[in-house]
């Protein structure tokens, strides 16, 4: 048996991210920079960088509502869960960020809806 990462109930794998977003069970939460969200996203993303992050006024947030944080490759995003879930917010981390949703054959789209890039 494999051991598992202590941090693994952090952690939520892109099949999985993306039923629970159509399902409209979660939130999906893009902390990349504004150029990274501006060339390509998840068309279901919510947009918040994680600079601005800690600046949110906590009532703000979704503490009744799951997110699933997603960044490009995963580094960020974790970092942003940690912060979500000290402040009583149900997040997880997407595995593998948006390069992950995008290997997947997930959408990944710009602002007016045409084809997007994960940079």
């Amino acid at each position: 048996m494999t051991p598992r990462s202590p941090h693994a109930a952090d952690t939520v794998e892109v099949a999985e991210a993306a039923r629970l977003v159509a399902d409209g069970v979660v939130i999906l939460l893009d902390v990349r920079e504004p150029g990274e969200w501006q060339a390509g996203r998840s068309p279901d993303a919510h947009h918040v960088p994680l600079g601005a992050l800690g600046a949110l006024d906590p009532d703000l947030l979704p503490t009744h509502q799951a997110v699933i944080v997603v960044c490009r490759s995963g580094i960020r995003s974790a970092k942003a869960t940690s912060i979500l879930r000290a402040v009583g917010v149900p997040a997880r981390n997407l595995a593998g960020g948006m390069r992950a949703w995008a290997a997947a054959g997930l959408p990944v789209t710009t602002e007016d809806g045409q084809p997007g890039t994960v940079i």
